[in-house]
């Protein structure tokens, strides 16, 4: 990997999503919810990936941030809108959540077009807004790093599918066409630098990659990041803690070795590309 000392890219080679942040639920559709407000409360320090938006935040001109504005509870925009294709749906926890961590109702009920107008309010804006910045850094460089940003609590919730206890620092999330075998394993060595337990597709896997691109085109690759709540908040109460400073900067270390990395990729396609070669 290359060091963070490395020329930056010139101009964004990258995209950072960062999904799960947000704790705002709208006041109508707070409404359409069965839980109490203590429940509610309960599932959103369980479920929200809080500080996300700190921890993962890079200068705009290196990587453009799109941030999902409410919360997961609203309209999980990293489930497939298709429940046939989404393996937590089974769990009452696809695109549009009817079930809480524990199987608990969220939603009593709702109607095919109640859950279509979610959908069209805030799941497909989201998505056209990530298809849109990486159609940009696609233009730009011919070729595009997504970032998929997360947290996850220090302990299984009831709703995981895995449910080991042993839970590392890092995880770092791949997709079989998406992630080359290189750059899951230099994530995996640059947070291991800094002292970290890593583990790979465990206990989540996954990368997201817009419709658009997803399995079709390799220009776009796509590694997953998610990072153990228990280094930098107090998952009791959501409130930062005295890792907080440590973990971002290990962060933002490894996200920029793996920019610039891809973004010196992406330079020597387009010289390829600029001489006549065909390397797409």
């Amino acid at each position: 990997m290359s060091s963070t000392s490395a020329r930056a890219p010139s101009g964004p080679h990258a995209v950072v999503h960062i999904p799960h942040a947000s704790t705002v639920i709208p006041d109508d559709v707070r409404a359409t919810f069965v839980l109490s407000d203590n429940a509610l409360e309960r599932e959103l320090l369980r479920l929200t990936d809080r500080h996300t938006d700190e921890l993962f935040a890079l200068d705009p001109t290196i990587a453009v941030p799109v941030v999902f504005e409410v919360s997961r509870f609203v309209v999980d925009p990293e489930r497939f809108t298709d429940d046939a294709f989404e393996p937590m749906a089974a769990r009452g926890m696809g695109a549009v959540y009817m079930a809480a961590t524990d199987g608990a109702t969220l939603r009593a009920g709702l109607t095919p077009s109640q859950r279509a107008g979610l959908l069209s309010r805030f799941y497909e804006p989201h998505h056209a807004a990530l298809e849109a910045a990486t159609q940009g850094v696609l233009d730009a460089t011919r070729r595009c790093l997504i970032i998929d940003a997360h947290s996850f609590p220090s302990h299984p919730l009831p709703c995981d599918l895995n449910q080991d206890p042993v839970r590392p620092d890092v995880c770092i999330g791949t997709d079989p066409f998406h992630t080359p075998a290189q750059l899951a394993a230099e994530a995996a060595a640059g947070f291991a630098a800094h002292g970290l337990v890593v583990a790979v597709d465990r206990p989540y896997r996954g990368a997201i990659v817009p419709a658009r691109w997803f399995r079709r085109d390799a220009r776009v690759s796509a590694v997953m990041v998610e990072v153990n709540r228990r280094l930098y908040m107090d998952e009791a109460t959501g409130e930062k803690t005295a890792g907080f400073r440590q973990t971002r900067a290990a962060v933002r270390s490894v996200l920029l070795a793996l920019i610039d990395e891809h973004g010196q990729t992406a330079d020597r396609v387009r010289t390829t590309a600029g001489s006549g070669g065909d390397p797409l």
